[in-house]
């Protein structure tokens, strides 16, 4: 009700001031004809004018507007469904002939903000399908459907469903309800499966076609040219083993996504998983000319809920994110250090170029990668921070990236201790 009496201020705040307006035009156009007797016919017209538009706009204008808005009968509001609406988790409105909202339910405005009683449904949903679909509606009291879309840096979508509201006196439909679901989610899962299998299948194509080109040069002008029969069979090796290692690691991010979450009885200990990692990794940053290092910080062993072997990739493909990215730091830290009694946080570092901050929220996106025209992005499938993403989702955890420009990078994950009580 409270809402109600200040739409209806507002209202009669509105027309009082276009009253004014009109009659201080109307004031302005006589002191013109009165100064001015040449103009006497000019400022006739422009006054007949005003006072003409004054009375279209006011012609124009629904009468539910004039007064405060409210809603009559036992449907709701005070009626028996109004409880049941505003119980409603999802956001409704009742709207009237006239497209003026006569009710909304308490998640229609923490959902949508400025949805008020008395206004038009059209003001805050700009969408012409849904003026449209509401007057169908109305005159053929059959319901509809619709998707509405809102947002613009975070697009929300919304399954909209008006049906009209059956009174027990036959005639027209004098109401109807407005029903969102919040289809966001759903449609976000879809576009992520045809992202999905729009990049694999590029991702696959390069070096298929790059394998067919040179079969294809084997077989004609360069079949018997053996030195460049043995460049392309290099070059060939590397594409196929590129395929291999995309269909690896698309196999592992599914059997992943599909595994149940940890049981009680899964544990590893933070400690031999970073030492296995170091001795599994020191040939690479020998390689690359990267001192691997080690710390610790005195713990003997640090026992968590998880897989070994799970965590043992996770930071295998940190360590080796950090060897092939970041080798002009020449170092690169494996760190484990206590946070608190209970807690522990390993992380990875590097002191190579840094990755400029605009990448870092899309770093564990699946084919992501930060320089596309790199030799050594190329040589990744794009998909190692996803998969590292996905396993710590079911440790019940998460990858934290911090980078510096210049100084180097920092990739975190913190684990809970599991105590003698869990492991009993």
């Amino acid at each position: 009700m409270k809402d109600e009496r200040k739409a209806a201020w507002r209202r009669r705040y509105e027309a009082a001031l276009r009253r004014r307006s009109d009659l201080a035009a109307v004031a302005g156009f006589a002191l013109i004809a009165f100064l001015v007797p040449q103009a006497v016919p000019l400022a006739a017209i422009a006054s007949l004018v005003v006072v003409a538009f004054a009375l279209i706009d006011r012609r124009s204008r629904p009468r539910a507007a004039a007064g405060p808005v409210t809603v009559q009968g036992p449907l709701w509001g005070e009626g028996a469904a109004g409880p049941v609406l505003e119980a409603m988790t999802d956001p409704v409105l009742i709207v009237d002939r006239a497209l003026f909202i006569r009710f909304c339910n308490r998640a229609a405005v923490q959902t949508f903000g400025t949805v008020a009683p008395g206004e038009p449904v059209t003001l805050r949903f700009r969408t012409p399908e849904v003026a449209m679909l509401a007057r169908e509606v109305f005159a053929d009291s059959i319901p509809c459907e619709t998707i509405h879309r809102e947002g613009r840096l975070e697009e929300r979508v919304w399954s909209l469903s008006i049906s009209p509201i059956r009174e027990d006196r036959p005639g027209t439909t004098r109401y109807a309800l407005f029903t969102f679901r919040d289809r966001t989610a759903e449609h976000q899962a879809a576009r992520m499966r045809s992202d999905f299998v729009a990049n694999a299948s590029h991702e696959l194509r390069t070096p298929l076609a790059s394998l067919i080109g040179f079969i294809e040069t084997l077989e004609g002008p360069a079949r018997d040219d053996r030195e460049a029969r043995t460049r392309f069979l290099s070059i060939m090796r590397d594409q196929a083993g590129r395929m291999s290692r995309l269909i690896d690691d698309l196999l592992s991010l599914s059997r992943i996504e599909t595994r149940p979450r940890l049981g009680p009885g899964d544990e590893a200990d933070l400690v031999a998983v970073l030492s296995t990692v170091r001795a599994l990794m020191e040939p690479l940053a020998a390689e690359a000319g990267v001192e691997l290092e080690l710390d610790t910080d005195g713990h003997d062993s640090f026992l968590v809920e998880g897989d070994g072997d799970e965590l043992v990739r996770v930071f295998v493909n940190l360590v080796e994110n950090a060897c092939r990215y970041a080798a002009s730091g020449k170092r690169v830290i494996i760190d484990l250090s206590a946070v608190g009694e209970n807690e522990a946080e390993a992380e990875v570092r590097d002191f190579g170029p840094g990755i400029a901050s605009r990448h870092l929220p899309r770093l564990t996106e699946r084919f992501y990668r930060v320089a596309e025209g790199d030799p050594k992005a190329r040589d990744g499938t794009g998909l190692g921070l996803s998969i590292v993403r996905n396993i710590l989702i079911r440790h019940g955890t998460r990858l934290r990236i911090e980078s510096v420009e210049g100084k180097g990078s920092t990739f975190s994950v913190r684990f809970r201790r599991k105590t003698d009580m869990e492991s009993a």
